[in-house]
């Protein structure tokens, strides 16, 4: 799509000789929340590390805001607009919430400083606890950790692998209330989540992978509502 600030096309990718992902297409639009799900071994997280360059695709195309970073190091994606936050160690343990937002303005300099506060300023939760160890927060505030961190380079699209998992889960909704929040800035959004009926009431579109290809897609609500896609892929929680 020519307005989509993330545009994937006919994306393959794998690890050696296994091949995971078969021609990938999909978009992410301005302030859109984008969800992809699906069965176990689908391909997910093998997708979000294939966008960030982390894993280098076989074939395709990746760009954002239309520069081309397919085979670009995840330094210079992340540079271009193209935050991350992985579902495990996501944020240093033994560094305080405040040496974790450093550590993800580093690129910034001394402008860090203003972006830090304006995280603390969106998560009121990290100011409060800005001195403490970031391996001793709840596991909510944890993922809010990490995603003010990615927050801080202010990408265009932000991926979201997993942002449920490991939460209470009465705190599921409070975290999708959140992404919705950092929507509302202007940070498109593109999650795998293992909470897909949930999570497709929050936001705008879907893709449905499986056995590393795409095999549905459309508006949440048109997701939600087919009969198949309930049955074959709503009926329990979703892992990645």
């Amino acid at each position: 799509m020519s307005d989509a600030v993330l545009d994937v096309q006919n994306l393959d990718a794998g690890y050696g000789r296994m091949q995971i992902l078969f021609d990938i297409t999909l978009d992410v639009r301005p302030d859109e929340q984008v969800l992809v799900f699906g069965p176990n071994g689908a391909g997910k997280s093998t997708l979000m590390k294939a966008l960030v360059g982390l894993l280098a695709p076989s074939a395709g195309r990746v760009t954002v805001l239309g520069r081309d970073l397919t085979d670009q190091p995840a330094e210079t994606v992340v540079r271009s607009g193209l935050g991350y936050v992985p579902q495990i160690e996501n944020v240093f343990g033994s560094l305080s919430v405040e040496d974790n937002l450093v550590m993800g303005g580093l690129p910034l300099g001394r402008a860090r400083h203003k972006r830090i506060t304006a995280m603390y300023e969106q998560f009121p939760v990290l100011a409060e606890k800005r001195r403490q160890r970031a391996g001793t927060l709840s596991g909510g505030q944890r993922q809010m950790l990490a995603m003010a961190r990615a927050l801080i380079m202010q990408p265009q699209v932000l991926l979201l692998d997993e942002p449920t998992a490991g939460l209470a889960p009465q705190m599921v909704d409070s975290m999708f209330a959140t992404i919705g929040e950092i929507a509302a800035t202007g940070t498109a959004i593109l999650m795998v989540e293992q909470n897909a009926k949930q999570a497709l009431a929050h936001v705008d579109r879907g893709y449905v992978l499986e056995n590393g290809r795409v095999r549905f897609d459309g508006a949440a609500d048109q997701l939600l509502a087919n009969e198949d896609i309930g049955k074959l892929y709503l009926g329990a929680r979703e892992n990645a």
